[in-house]
């Protein structure tokens, strides 16, 4: 049977309170020399945190959290705008 559900209602049903404790846990488990440099992150957020496609801490566009999506170097925004 097919699965019929509405995939935007799945994720914004399920978004944490508070994704940045996750986020930063994360961070501090990734390489160096993976991590975008803290300038950096701040300035994708500051790009997302007004985004069309936000809503809380997910990205309409493809679904992820944006406090994780910021932490990768080699990470880029779904909607091209960094």
């Amino acid at each position: 049977m097919a699965d019929n559900r509405c995939k935007l209602c799945d994720i914004l049903g399920n978004i944490p309170e508070d994704v940045a404790p996750y986020a930063e846990k994360l961070y501090n488990l990734m390489p160096d020399n993976e991590k975008a440099a803290q300038d950096l992150m701040k300035k994708r957020f500051d790009v997302c945190s007004v985004c069309e496609h936000r809503q809380a801490s997910t990205c309409l566009k493809c679904g992820c959290y944006v406090e994780i999506r910021i932490l990768g170097k080699a990470n880029r925004c779904p909607a091209k705008k960094w």
